[in-house]
């Protein structure tokens, strides 16, 4: 609590001019209200209190929270030390100037500091100083008193103006003493005191024909202050009847927004006398010397009271004029009528709306309740035209949280913000009197919403598949991937990385990855026929703090190139040429099957799908070539004057764009059948032996015929046979197998087999699609096996 110096020696009013310090209840910014009181005409740099300790403010860290009191008038009347927190007077305090004759008088400020924000209500209590003495219109003032006046008659005088209030203010009259006049004084509104001159004995202008008299207003202040008006009283014997108000007090109620001009009333005196001493004229009287006259005009004649220029309720609610009706008699007597204006507030004024503190940057990770900004309300007029009510817009993530005085308010956030949806706000403050028709004003704020890490980069694909062609340049980039990043600056800029600590065979040693812009390049060329298909991560992180990461996966398939020409199986290369001899007999029929031309490419597809074809030949009407399997059948029987020896010369190559090939030379040789030369064989031993030993000659002979006999009926039957069946040679063919060993080729993709195969296609096989039809998919065996 703090408490103010006592002046002279007024130990009774110590109590009434202590500092009382009222600790409000914290809400949302506003965190308290403390309460002091000072005495006015206080000098400049005079100490009120220490606000920062009433608050119960950390003094180590109060310049860092700049420590400021705000106030809603034009004039810095206070002041606060930032340094230690003390509360300081920063000019002359006159309470007359501030307050009239309001009382109390109360000025309030707004103790305002910051990390965080906080305001905080102080009022101060001007208490009154008697610094102002009573003070008369006039120094001189004529009272004109027929002699014919009863004992009793009353004579009112302008009364004394104190600017001080309570017991500072004008408290009593004294009138020296004289035989003729006592002094009486009656309570009167906004005037207080008014005195009235009581005539107590007769006049008699013959004895005394003027009379001067001497006021005197004393206040009450201690030591007290006093003025004095001198009155001259004249005393007439003629006009004895002074003017009559027909109504004690005239009162009326006008609006503040009247426009000039507009009437009030009409003052109405009498006067028994006639002539000119009973014709009356009006005037106003001003309360002070030198103060303006009260804005009403009054005509002379008529005693119409009108409204002479605006009138304002926020500058003055009621106005006591006093109405001077004088009669025009040779000694003018008059009497004063008092006329009561009050002014009806109109809602005139719009709410002022004052940013105190603002923060005009926050992050979107602000959790609820964060203070944006710090704002007083204001409105001139009074009652419901002052009462103050503000808004937001509602969609917006911000809310408003009055102060217990509802003069104050908070801007803070009721929701979560989020910068990559909007990154700034314009709120637009409505602050809305409750008058009818209501006034309002508007103030925007500009909030911009600071960016938070809270977004992991994105890739535009997942998972990637890029195709390869094998063969390629070792270095060169082949692909690349993107991710974006939602958020901004720092936060956004993604690098790529190839993730190298998955588990199994890694892939990630030839590869090499820009981490700028993602784009990935390999360190060796690919061969299909090693590797088909790969899998790796990639890995984009941002910068922001800390890192927010995704991966990605990336599929890699090798796409066949022809860059595998045909390899002969059949005949046996041997020098690097492929050649073979094949022998026949003379005596096989046509479509006899010679021999069979047996190769195989290592690519796939078209680049592994190969034809047969006849180079060279010798007789073409002897032999043919099956362009798909390679098999070289007699296209007829042989006769005599064929030759016994035939050179064939076969071509092999692939589908290839570029086809690749390889040649086999195949000799065939006619040679008489075997039971010839056997029986040839024997006869020639029969000859020989038949020379030694007829039987054994006869014995060997019937036995030679005999094998012969068996021999050909072998032959017939082996030649009735092959009209049907081929003749088997010495080169059997394969069980289950049409065409050459580049169709018989199988691999495996993922959980597939796959076999290239030529036009005739395996029963129960699938023709893949987009193969070009030389690709079967083959029931897993695998799977077969195991179910």
């Amino acid at each position: 609590m703090a408490i103010t110096g006592i002046r002279g020696q007024w130990l009774d009013m110590w109590i009434f001019f202590c500092l009382v310090l009222l600790i409000g209840i914290k809400l949302e910014g506003i965190a308290a209200q403390i309460r002091y009181s000072i005495q006015e005409e206080l000098k400049s740099g005079a100490a009120v209190g220490n606000v920062a300790k009433d608050l119960g403010l950390d003094l180590a860290r109060l310049t860092d929270r700049n420590l400021r009191v705000v106030s809603g008038t034009k004039q810095d009347l206070f002041k606060v030390n930032p340094r230690d927190g003390v509360l300081l007077v920063n000019q002359r305090v006159d309470r007359e100037e501030l307050c009239a004759k309001t009382v109390p008088c109360i000025t309030n400020l707004k103790a305002v500091v910051e990390n965080p924000l906080e305001m905080h209500q102080v009022i101060i209590e001007i208490l009154d100083v008697n610094d102002n003495s009573p003070r008369f219109p006039e120094e001189n003032y004529t009272l004109e008193v027929l002699e014919s006046s009863v004992v009793g008659s009353r004579f009112q005088v302008e009364g004394a103006h104190d600017l001080d209030v309570g017991l500072n203010s004008l408290q009593s009259y004294k009138l020296n003493h004289n035989q003729y006049f006592r002094l009486e004084t009656e309570e009167f509104g906004e005037d207080g005191k008014v005195p009235f001159l009581i005539l107590q004995r007769p006049l008699d202008r013959e004895q005394t024909a003027q009379l001067w008299l001497l006021l005197t207003a004393t206040d009450g202040g201690k030591p007290s202050k006093s003025g004095t008006i001198n009155i001259t009283v004249i005393v007439s014997d003629i006009n004895d009847n002074s003017p009559v108000c027909d109504k004690q007090k005239y009162t009326i109620t006008i609006k503040e927004n009247a426009p000039p001009g507009t009437f009030l009333l009409i003052v109405n005196a009498s006067d028994s006398d006639e002539g000119m001493n009973g014709e009356i004229e009006y005037s106003l009287r001003s309360k002070l010397r030198g103060l303006s006259s009260d804005p009403f005009d009054l005509d002379s004649r008529t005693g119409k009271l009108t409204v002479k220029e605006g009138l304002d309720y926020e500058e003055k609610q009621v106005y006591e004029i006093k109405v001077l009706a004088a009669d025009k008699g040779a000694v003018s007597l008059s009497t004063q009528c008092n006329v009561v204006v009050r002014v009806e507030d109109v809602n005139d004024n719009q709410p002022e709306i004052e940013i105190t503190s603002l923060s005009s940057r926050i992050p979107e990770d602000a959790p609820l309740g964060t203070v944006v900004a710090l704002m007083g309300v204001t409105d001139l007029d009074s009652g419901v035209n002052g009462q103050v009510v503000c808004s937001v817009p509602g969609h917006l993530p911000f809310d408003l949280k009055p102060s217990p005085d509802g003069q104050s308010f908070s801007l803070v956030t009721n929701d979560f913000l989020d910068k990559e949806t909007i990154h700034m706000y314009d709120i637009t403050i409505t602050a809305k009197d409750l008058g009818s028709p209501s006034l309002s004003s508007t103030k925007v704020i500009q909030v911009d919403v600071l960016d938070v890490n809270d977004n992991s980069p994105l890739f535009t694909e997942s998972p990637y598949t890029f195709y390869v062609p094998e063969n390629n340049k070792a270095g060169m980039s082949f692909f690349s991937v993107s991710a974006t990043d939602a958020d901004g600056g720092e936060n956004a800029a993604v690098t790529y990385s190839l993730d190298r600590k998955s588990p199994g065979p890694t892939v990630t040693s030839f590869l090499n990855m820009n981490e700028a812009n993602g784009t990935i390049s390999a360190l060796k060329s690919f061969d299909f026929e090693t590797l088909k298909n790969f899998q790796f991560h990639v890995v984009a992180s941002d910068s922001g703090t800390p890192s927010l990461s995704s991966n990605v996966t990336v599929n890699v398939f090798i796409l066949d190139q022809n860059d595998n020409a045909p390899v002969i199986l059949y005949p046996v290369s041997s020098n690097g040429s492929a050649e073979g001899v094949e022998e026949i007999p003379r005596n096989v029929n046509a479509g006899h099957l010679v021999t069979k031309v047996r190769a195989y490419d290592a690519d796939i597809g078209y680049n592994g799908w190969l034809l047969f074809s006849l180079q060279e030949v010798t007789d073409h009407s002897l032999f043919g070539l099956d362009r798909y399997t390679g098999q070289i059948r007699t296209l007829r029987s042989f006769t005599e004057t064929d030759e016994a020896e035939h050179k064939l010369v076969i071509l092999v190559k692939d589908n290839g764009n570029v086809s690749l090939s390889a040649t086999a030379t195949v000799t065939v040789k006619l040679v008489e059948p075997k039971e010839a030369f056997a029986a040839s064989d024997v006869v020639s031993k029969g000859n020989d032996q038949g020379e030694n030993n007829i039987i054994v000659y006869l014995i060997v002979t019937l036995g030679s015929v005999s094998v012969l006999f068996l021999i050909s009926i072998i032959v017939l039957i082996a030649m009735q046979c092959s009209k049907s069946t081929d003749y088997t040679s010495k080169y059997l063919q394969e069980t289950n197998y049409d065409g050459t060993l580049c169709h018989s080729i199988q691999y495996r993709s993922g959980d597939k087999r796959y076999m290239l195969v030529g036009p005739r296609m395996s029963i129960g096989s699938t023709i893949v699609p987009g193969s070009h039809a030389n690709t079967l998919v083959l029931p897993d065996r695998r799977k077969t096996s195991e179910e």
